[in-house]
């Protein structure tokens, strides 16, 4: 008899891990937006604005090493339960945040909302694994994972519908020279607008949480339970070039995939006039290529080694990048109202190409190596989102210096200073050397492993 991809003791708990997938997609496409509209609401300038994905993803980095210990020592449900609870205490911040207009209590309120998201990550890839036969375990895991993107597709649109599409038409001088009481109005509708999807998040997650609350324990969970040996753990690790190279390339792949989302709808509004809610539809198409090329790369990978593709995509990537640093912005066709120029192709062709790299490396880092080593390591993986706090910030500190050493690799663009977007032409084109580096990053290690097999994970 064939073993089921979910055993029917198991549904109700798969689909409630399911939504934990679709909820954290829908957090961090909603975070992205959120860069352009503080700038916006509070009149920051780029660097200070890119303090959202620093404490964001530089929450990764503190608590994914402690959430697999979590899940070793007190179990799947268990891990769910803090990870969710942490998810609406963050969400909850908002509010008063709004209250005081404080882009700061913002930021903690941030970290705290994706502390919750790195513990969820942390535990329910696993969790799925196990609810089952080990033979359908991939399956289980793909078919899971499917949910993510779509999270993501919804937190665009909530960020477009709700959030950008709320903010004031007043450009920054405009708001410079406004009485306070005037101003202060217009930050409080804005900021009305930013709280009411997370709001209603935090509401999604507490039913999610009541329901595991109020389940029992299964065997599945149990199972994964006990002592470790972390000496030997870290030996195994410390002798993987394959794992501790990936984590490397992982830095540089999360760090393009956040710096670039974040700071392409800021291109699109420089490049070809279009406001933050029409620049959100180009993130919202990005995405779509994203998910489409995916499934593309995951049908290939039938006849072409993951490696060898993933350099590929790497090299087409780095092209993009290129694409976006020098070709014109000449307007080609139109679609839906919206003008699409060769750069702004490549800007959303870099998504497509970048859609197998986190997958890939996550199995290329871990495949083959001791199974005893593999929750470790998937921490290690995961603490690697560190990336997005890392790079998004260089990317920021380019946008914002029109006098940086890096704009003169575009030399042949417009240096004047844009008042309202906080950069220049010539310092938003330069600021897209980052991709480069980072792409050039992953198709090293792509070609170092070339010829590595991407093996089957155990949970």
């Amino acid at each position: 008899m064939t073993n089921p991809v979910v055993p029917r003791r198991y549904l109700p708990i798969f689909a409630a891990l399911v939504s934990c997938f679709a909820l954290w997609g829908v957090l961090n496409n909603m975070t992205d937006n959120l860069v352009p509209a503080f700038q916006k609401i509070f009149m920051t300038s780029q660097s200070t604005a890119g303090y959202v994905q620093i404490s964001f993803y530089g929450a990764y980095s503190v608590v994914a090493l402690f959430a697999s210990l979590l899940v070793q020592k007190a179990g799947y449900r268990f891990g769910v339960l803090v990870g969710l609870g942490v998810y609406v205490l963050g969400a909850l911040l908002y509010v008063p945040a709004c209250v005081a207009q404080s882009f700061w209590l913002y930021i903690a309120g941030i970290f705290i909302v994706a502390g919750g998201c790195a513990v969820l990550e942390t535990t329910c890839n696993p969790y799925v694994l196990a609810l089952g036969s080990p033979e359908t375990a991939v399956r289980r895991l793909n078919f899971a994972q499917m949910f993510n993107p779509v999270g993501s597709l919804a937190g665009i649109l909530l960020a477009q519908q709700l959030i950008l599409a709320n903010l004031h038409p007043a450009t920054a001088d405009e708001r410079a020279a406004m009485a306070p009481e005037a101003l202060k109005a217009i930050m409080n509708r804005e900021l009305f607008w930013v709280c009411v999807p997370y709001v209603g998040l935090c509401a999604i997650a507490a039913l999610i949480w009541f329901f595991f609350f109020f389940s029992k324990r299964t065997e599945a969970d149990a199972a994964e339970t006990g002592r470790t040996d972390f000496r030997a753990i870290l030996s195994i690790l410390a002798h993987s070039p394959r794992w501790y190279l990936g984590v490397v390339a992982q830095v540089f792949y999360v760090g393009v995939q956040i710096a670039a989302w974040t700071w392409m709808n800021v291109y699109c509004q420089k490049e070809l006039g279009v406001s933050p809610k029409e620049g959100a539809t180009y993130y919202l198409i990005a995405i779509v290529a994203f998910i489409v090329c995916r499934w593309v790369a995951t049908f290939a990978m039938k006849y072409v080694d993951p490696a060898r593709l993933m350099a590929l995509f790497a090299a087409a990537a780095v092209l993009c990048s290129f694409g976006v640093m020098y070709l014109p912005t000449r307007v080609l066709f139109t679609a839906g109202g919206l003008p699409f120029a060769g750069n702004i192709l490549c800007l959303i062709a870099m998504s497509g190409f970048m859609s197998l790299m986190f997958p890939t490396i996550y199995g290329l880092a871990l495949g083959g190596i001791d199974p005893r080593a593999h929750k470790i390591g998937a921490a290690g993986l995961i603490m690697a989102i560190v990336g997005g706090a890392l790079l998004t910030p260089w990317m920021a500190a380019i946008i914002g210096d029109a006098s940086s050493v890096w704009t003169r690799l575009v030399p042949m663009f417009a240096s004047e200073w844009d008042t309202n977007l906080k950069l220049s032409q010539m310092s938003l084109r330069a600021s897209f050397i980052v991709p480069a580096i980072c792409f050039a990053v992953v198709l090293a290690y792509a070609l170092i492993f070339r010829s590595e097999k991407v093996e089957k994970l155990k949970g």
